[in-house]
């Protein structure tokens, strides 16, 4: 399992403070709730298109940013939870740093509740398995980007695969902690 580089969570932490007195990350303080709904309707909306395009290798390019977009959408649903909203600004950039600051203990936080009874070798697992899922974020950010550019099209067919599962995972285990339980409807 790979885990979130220390250096990049400070960086993570400096850019959140960043963005906060900047107004890029709003701390919100009433919430409306249908604007994590609509989060939630596009990341299914996003997975549905990209398995669309996969099953009739239509583009591998978009099964690729369609999941990243569904990963980008849940992010963005659970910091919403979480009383946090990104702005219009470098979206992308916020929502990967906000999921380091805000998700990623929060994540840990509520698989301990459910597994306090476990022994300290889960305990690590869990630790591992909020920084894998905020890394797989990252990693697939970086990958739209190299790969919708850069990579050709025989290149690409497995890449798509890989983002189509990794995004299916990262909405899974991202709706279950903080009770996103409007994604399973």
């Amino acid at each position: 399992m790979k885990m979130l580089n220390p250096k990049r969570i400070e960086e993570a932490q400096k850019n959140v403070q960043q963005y906060l007195n900047e107004g890029i990350l709003l701390k919100i303080k009433i919430k409306d709730e249908n604007i994590k709904k609509i989060f939630i309707g596009n990341a299914k909306e996003s997975i549905k298109v990209a398995e669309l395009l996969l099953e009739g290798k239509h583009s591998y390019l978009w099964v690729i940013v369609c999941s990243y977009y569904a990963m980008f959408y849940i992010a963005n649903a659970v910091l919403y939870h979480f009383n946090y909203k990104v702005g219009e600004k470098i979206v992308h950039k916020v929502t990967a740093d906000g999921l380091i600051v805000y998700v990623r203990n929060k994540l840990k936080e509520s698989l301990l509740e459910e597994y306090d009874e476990a022994q300290e070798n889960a305990l690590q697992i869990i630790g591992l398995k909020a920084d894998e899922l905020v890394e797989s974020f990252e990693l697939e950010r970086a990958k739209r980007s190299r790969i919708q550019y850069y990579t050709t099209e025989q290149a690409k067919e497995g890449k798509a695969k890989t983002s189509l599962e990794r995004a299916k995972k990262f909405i899974l285990e991202m709706g279950e902690p903080v009770k996103i339980d409007e994604f399973a409807k």
